[in-house]
């Protein structure tokens, strides 16, 4: 499949991006300094930012907190935080409590065959799935868990920085139909973007449910691995990608004012 460019897309009528965080936002891992002032200038344009990430509920009830955007969908599809401090359940869980632990004991029972697993340091702060460590995986060996937590009744994804497991029917684009549904009635699927980097986001790729996508240029480290790819690609990878797609965004904003 190839991926267009970016300049042959016309996103005129875009009012929300969706927008993956980890290596999408991200540089090299960090915010960079130019990140916050480029969500303020999309805000100032009436283009809202909504985060959907594999993050932990934890940590993303702190960046909705703090960061100029409309809200944030976390855990893959699990939540939904907003900044006023609501928080919605987007997947049927009745006991949280027991779904932690059969989570945990999934993770054990993975752990017996790949004993260097190591359990992401956020994994304390999540409430509808399980992370570990994506380091040192072969591709090999991420099918492998694929297929065991398959088996076990859950399903899998993973990002550049984790490994997911989680609930049947649980990912991004699910989560961020339902919030689109519930929060944003007044937006239709043409004026929607969605944008990310690695197989997690790969349900928000897909042309049947979301038709304008955009991959920072990092995705094609996961080109062959992919059956959902986005319809557009920018020049530059992880944060400065976004970046690409953000000026061009407003620059079709001040042309259409202007016209």
């Amino acid at each position: 499949m190839t991926l267009l460019n970016l300049n042959q897309a016309d996103l005129s009528d875009i009012r929300l991006i969706a927008s993956d965080v980890d290596g999408t936002l991200t540089h090299n891992g960090k915010f960079s300094s130019d990140f916050i002032s480029t969500l303020l200038h999309l805000q100032s344009a009436g283009i809202k930012v909504l985060l959907v990430t594999g993050r932990s509920a934890g940590w993303v009830s702190a960046l909705v907190n703090y960061l100029p955007v409309a809200g944030a969908i976390s855990e893959n599809g699990g939540l939904f935080l907003q900044p006023n401090g609501q928080q919605d359940l987007l997947c049927s869980i009745p006991n949280l409590s027991r779904h932690r632990i059969l989570l945990e004991n999934t993770f054990h029972h993975i752990k017996q065959k790949f004993p260097n697993l190591q359990t992401s340091a956020d994994n304390q702060f999540r409430i509808t799935d399980w992370t570990f460590d994506v380091d040192n995986l072969s591709t090999d060996d991420i099918h492998a868990i694929s297929a065991q937590c398959d088996l076990m009744g859950w399903s899998f994804t993973y990002s550049n920085v984790q490994c997911h497991i989680k609930p049947i029917h649980q990912d991004k684009a699910t989560g961020l139909d339902k919030v689109l549904k519930s929060h944003f009635p007044e937006l239709n699927l043409q004026q929607v973007l969605t944008i990310g980097d690695s197989p997690n986001d790969e349900a928000m790729f897909n042309p049947q449910l979301f038709p304008i996508s955009v991959g920072v240029a990092n995705i094609h480290h996961y080109h062959d691995k992919m059956l959902h790819l986005p319809k557009y690609v920018t020049q530059a990878s992880e944060f400065a990608g976004f970046q690409e797609l953000a000026l061009l965004l407003l620059r079709n904003r001040v042309i259409n004012d202007i016209m």
